[in-house]
């Protein structure tokens, strides 16, 4: 017995000693610009031959990139026939705003038709699919659970699924991946914005996620979609990738993308968290005066924020500007600020509207803050949710991970 535990807690020290090695040998060659990340799209020479001859359809969007280049101006410059490119939120030049209206359309530079994958048409249909081999899947997520773009890749996923037509993820790195929090979704509260038990930031690459999909049997009528990954090379969970490109018009900037996880909460209250200002995702506030903190005053942008919440209207509350980059080390969501807005706002049972459960994934949060439990009692709930999670998640890695 004595030589077991011995050799266990020899075992336990050396996995310690060797996250830490781990850590430092990462926040030093980020800190030095030296981590060599090369996504997916840039290994041409990984999937170019996989297209030849064939029919293409692309998912894709700003941040789907190979250098200065869009993928679908490379794949048309390099020959391959594309029938056509989806586009998620945002539109296919992210340049629609939360919630706009993303048409189909023409793709101007090469006269490609654009499909919408947003609003009333989330899943490509027969129609769409008609004459095409192989979907391209290229776009930047940010790896939280209510970001849309997992849901979008879901749908992509059961359609290809049910017409056999082959799909090819271009795995990008997850900004959020160093870590992993929040509450487990209940299925009694899947949608749009969240649609599989899993945590609010659930550590996983856009690619990574789908094996999972996959392997857990998660796609509509349990289907299996021919699924082949381009992966990441040189990349790490524990890397902090800076996103080359803004991934959506109201997250302009890492600071947004590290608060976003917590912040975007805050879309299911009566709580402005900035939309309309030039500082989305960084403030928080509402129409009050006796409300002490910075003010701003939400204006409607074009292609960014269309009649924000508290348009032209006073708003009193908070500048979290740099709490993102403090997020990012100490690796957790924080509640600090919902518990704060609530216990300020003058209407208490107007403070939460019915969007919050969705994006929470649960209605246990909402009636925790209700109840005034601590950020500490709420989070230790989460627990034994992530411990489960993980035990699925840790199936379907394709890169290190520290878990």
């Amino acid at each position: 017995m004595t030589i077991k535990i011995f050799y266990s807690g020899c075992m336990k020290a050396k996995k310690i000693i060797f996250f830490l090695l781990i850590i430092s040998t990462a926040q030093y060659l980020v800190a030095k610009d030296r981590v060599n990340i090369i996504p997916g799209a840039y290994q041409t020479t990984d999937y170019f031959p996989l297209l030849k001859g064939k029919t293409l359809g692309v998912v894709a969007n700003q941040t789907s990139i190979i250098g200065n280049t869009n993928l679908v101006d490379s794949l048309k410059s390099s020959g391959f026939k594309i029938k056509c490119v989806f586009a998620p939120e945002h539109g296919f030049r992210g340049e629609k705003g939360a919630g706009e209206k993303v048409d189909n359309n023409i793709n101007q530079s090469t006269g490609i038709p654009i499909v919408s994958l947003y609003g009333n048409h989330l899943r490509p249909d027969a129609k769409d699919l008609a004459g095409i081999d192989i979907i391209i899947f290229d776009i930047q997520d940010v790896g939280v659970r209510f970001y849309t773009y997992i849901s979008t890749l879901q749908y992509v996923m059961e359609a290809c699924a049910e017409h056999n037509v082959r799909l090819i993820i271009l795995d990008r790195p997850n900004p959020n991946s160093f870590y992993i929090d929040g509450p487990v979704l209940d299925k009694k509260y899947s949608s749009f914005v969240g649609m599989q038990p899993v945590p609010v930031v659930y550590g996983m690459t856009i690619g990574e996620y789908a094996g999972m999909l996959n392997g857990e049997g998660w796609l509509r009528k349990k289907g299996k979609c021919n699924l082949k990954v381009i992966k990441i090379r040189d990349y790490f969970h524990i890397y902090k990738y800076q996103l080359p490109v803004a991934p959506s018009p109201n997250l302009p900037d890492m600071d947004a993308v590290y608060l976003y996880p917590s912040i975007c909460l805050f879309e299911g209250t009566s709580v402005s968290l900035g939309r309309g200002t030039t500082k989305p995702f960084r403030l928080i506030g509402f129409p009050d005066t006796t409300t002490e903190g910075i003010s701003f005053t939400p204006k409607s942008i074009p292609g960014v924020a269309m009649n924000p919440p508290y348009q032209d209207t006073l708003c009193r509350g908070l500048d979290l500007s740099g709490e993102g980059k403090k997020m990012a080390i100490e690796m957790s969501i924080q509640l600090k600020w919902l518990i704060q807005m609530y216990s300020v706002y003058p209407e208490k049972g107007k403070f939460f509207n019915n969007f919050f459960d969705k994006l929470a994934g649960t209605d246990q949060l909402r009636q925790q803050i209700i109840e005034n439990k601590s950020e500490i009692e709420i989070k230790k709930s989460w627990q034994a949710g992530i411990d489960r999670f993980l035990q699925i998640r840790k199936k379907y890695l394709l890169y290190f991970d520290y878990q």
